[in-house]
Parts: structure tokens; C-alpha cells; sequence
């Protein structure tokens, strides 16, 4: 009988604790700092004061939002958009290091009104000295005064990289699904062990986007190589890109198909070429209508099971909606807020194997923007089986977290 209430104390003793350390661990309704797991308000966040051990509270405190790239700061808790009011080139210098770029190309500023509504009412304006701008700082810890309106009426957008464009494609010599030179100067052939496996997106001059499943496994750096403004697979010998750094999304699970995102850091910065150019990411908040007619690009196969080709080929596929692709008979109850579909439902054209981590590009006013990457299907081209992507939009924050980290790290 002793032993049997014994048995039962600990039990009840285990159960409290496991189920108080459940709690404390979900941190629900606050920020969880990574390394250590501890929990701390989401109004801390952003506040200035480090509060983590590993300072992530103090990260991912800006962000573009919208279709015109409008700056926000994440200030008392919640996202609000900065007033043009005493903005200048200095500041945005700061932004765009804090979203993890090199350098800043411009500010300008827009009226209010014509804005997304969803970032019209929380309004912040940056106040500092100019004597205070002699050496960086994060905007975000500048003095602020949040308002319902802008005294100029006006907010802040900012370019951090000239992108998206194509300056050496000429659309007279496009014909069938051979991609032409300067068609795609973004896509990367990514080469493990000196043979194509994967592609790839130019998002900055230093940093390559593909999929978690290309790298899982095999993340060390001097087992790949990157080639960039090819059309045709090189031969032996041809000149290939060092990688410095592989970082995968620490959710996914091979198993899984969710979180199919990495990183890849070039060890030398990119030269813009025209042949060799970076696509845009798309912003906060932005959208991309269903019906939307896109384009894949890679080496894969061009049947399921096949050899990759020699030449990188491309076509266009229009965007599909969550709750079509979702439906009985096509990947019911498998699509995630991390995927988006793209491709026809009668089948017929598709990506392949070869062609993970690659981009899905939507052209938006004349510049190129990445809305996914090359994840998952069912076969290649089958019908009722579309391409599975994954949902750039979704990933920005772990994005620019890693840029901004990287960022970090140089200084």
C-alpha cells in the first residue's frame, strides 16, 4: 500500500509539473525567447531593452507592408506605420540593415489615404537628433510618438534593392519552354557534389532562397556549389559559387511538408549583370489573386522519374486557390497556410524533380516578385495534382530574421 500511494504521488507530482511545464512552454499570448524558452510579454518586444538572453526580443522590429513597400515598426505590442514627419536617408539606412540588407537605394512617401486600409489607423512618427544618426541605430529604439494621424498626411515606404527586373531579356527571342538568356536572371542551379539537384532565387546579393528538403541532411557548405546566369548546365570546370552558410527552417521535418524553406550565403557578394539579377521578396500583408498567371523555371525532369534537362526550361501556371487545391480529390486537408498552389488541374504542365527550391515568379507593375518556392506534388503534371509551393509571404519573418541575424554578426 506504500508503495502503491508512493506510486500515485509521483505520478500526480509528474502530471502538475509536466502540465505546468507545458504551460510555461507554449507561451501562449507572449514572445518566446528561442534559446532558453523563456516567455516574456509581447509588449516587451521591440521595447528597446533586451530582454532574451539571445537579444531576439529585439529583432524583427521592421518590416515593408503592402503593395508600395510601407514602413512599419513594431512599437507598445502591434505594428504601426511610420509618418514621413521628419524622415531622412539616415534612418532608412538603419531599416534596411534591420531587414538584413547591405545598403539602401531610397525613401519616399505616399499619401495615407492611399494606402491598404489595414495600414492606415496605427501611425508612429521617429523623432531623433541628428547628432544621434553619427553612428547606426535600430529605428525602432529612436524616440516615437504614436498618433492617429500623420502631420504631413503622409507615410514612409523605402527601397532597400534595386530588384526584380530584367534588363538584358529581350521577349523577340522567346519560343516553346527553352528559357532565353536574361529571362530569368534570378534562378540558381544548385550543385551537390558537382552534379544539378535543386533550384534557387537571388533575393540579395548574398543570399539564395530554396527549399528546406534540398539541404536537410546535407548542410555543410563545401558539398555545394552554386551556378547563377546559366541557361545550359555547365560542363566540367565551369566556374561555380562558394557557400559560406546553409540555414533551414528549424520546424521542418522531412517527413513533414511544411516549412520547406532555406537559406543559402554566398561566401562572395553577387555582381549584377543584367544576366544575374535579384528577384524582388513580395511585402507584408500583399496578396496575389487567384487566376494569376505566373512562371516556373529550372533543369528538372520533364516527366516524373525522368533525367533533369540540360537546358532550363520554363512555363507559365496560374495561381490556385487554397480551397480549390485543398478539395476532395486533389490534396485534401494537406495544404497549410506555409503552401500555395500553382499549375492546372487537367494536368499537362508542371515542375519536376530537379526543380525544389526554385522559383515561382508573378510579374506585379513591371517587377518581379518571388511568391514561392518549388516544394511538393503528386508526380509531375498529373491531373488534380498541381505544384505545392511554398508561400513566400508566409516565410518573410524567418526571412528577414536571418538576414537581419547575419546582419548582426558583420558588426
Amino acid at each position: 500500500m506504500e508503495l502503491l500511494f508512493g506510486g500515485c504521488v509521483l505520478v500526480v507530482v509528474t502530471l502538475t509539473l509536466g502540465i505546468g511545464l507545458g504551460v510555461g512552454l507554449s507561451c501562449e499570448g507572449k514572445f518566446r525567447c528561442g534559446t532558453s524558452s523563456r516567455c516574456i510579454s509581447i509588449s516587451a518586444q521591440c521595447d528597446g531593452i533586451v530582454d532574451c538572453e539571445e537579444g531576439e526580443d529585439e529583432l524583427s522590429c521592421v518590416r515593408l507592408s503592402g503593395k508600395s513597400s510601407v514602413l512599419q515598426v513594431r512599437s507598445e505590442g502591434e505594428w504601426k506605420t511610420v509618418c514621413s514627419d521628419e524622415w531622412n536617408s539616415a534612418l532608412g539606412v538603419s531599416a534596411c540593415k534591420q531587414l538584413g540588407y547591405a545598403r539602401y537605394v531610397e525613401s519616399s512617401s505616399l499619401p495615407c489615404s492611399s494606402i491598404e486600409q489595414d495600414f492606415q489607423n496605427n501611425l508612429i512618427s521617429i523623432n531623433i537628433n541628428r547628432s544621434g544618426l553619427q553612428q547606426a541605430i535600430k529605428i525602432h529604439n529612436a524616440s516615437h510618438l504614436s498618433k492617429t494621424q500623420c502631420s504631413s498626411g503622409r507615410v514612409t515606404t523605402i527601397k532597400c534593392l534595386d530588384c526584380g527586373t530584367r534588363p538584358r531579356f529581350s521577349r523577340r527571342i522567346v519560343g516553346g519552354n527553352v528559357s532565353a538568356s536574361g529571362q530569368f536572371p534570378w534562378q540558381v542551379s544548385l550543385h551537390f557534389q558537382n552534379e544539378h539537384l535543386c533550384g534557387g532565387s537571388i533575393i540579395t546579393s548574398q543570399w539564395i532562397l530554396t527549399a528546406a528538403h534540398c539541404v536537410y541532411g546535407f548542410a555543410y557548405p563545401t558539398l555545394w556549389a552554386l551556378h547563377v546566369g546559366l541557361i545550359e548546365q555547365p560542363v566540367n570546370g565551369a566556374q561555380a559559387l562558394a557557400v559560406e552558410k546553409i540555414i533551414y527552417h528549424d520546424r521542418y521535418r522531412p517527413k513533414g511538408l511544411d516549412y520547406d524553406i532555406a537559406l543559402m550565403k554566398l561566401a562572395e557578394p553577387l555582381i549584377f549583370n543584367g544576366y544575374v539579377e535579384p528577384i524582388c521578396l513580395p511585402n507584408f500583408g500583399e496578396n496575389f489573386e487567384d487566376g494569376l498567371i505566373c512562371w516556373i523555371s529550372g533543369w528538372g525532369a520533364s516527366e516524373d522519374g525522368g533525367e533533369g534537362s540540360v537546358s532550363m526550361h520554363s512555363a507559365r501556371v496560374p495561381l490556385i486557390s487554397t480551397k480549390v487545391c485543398s478539395q476532395p480529390g486533389v490534396y485534401q486537408g494537406f495544404i497549410s497556410s506555409w503552401m500555395i498552389c500553382a499549375g492546372y488541374l487537367e494536368g499537362g504542365t508542371d515542375s519536376c524533380q530537379g526543380d525544389s527550391g526554385g522559383p515561382l515568379a508573378c510579374e506585379d507593375m513591371a517587377v518581379w516578385k518571388l511568391v514561392g518556392a518549388t516544394s511538393w506534388g503528386q508526380g509531375c503534371a498529373e491531373r488534380n495534382k498541381p505544384g505545392v509551393y511554398t508561400r513566400i509571404t508566409q516565410s518573410l519573418y524567418w526571412i528577414h530574421l536571418q538576414m537581419e541575424v547575419s546582419r548582426e554578426g558583420e558588426t
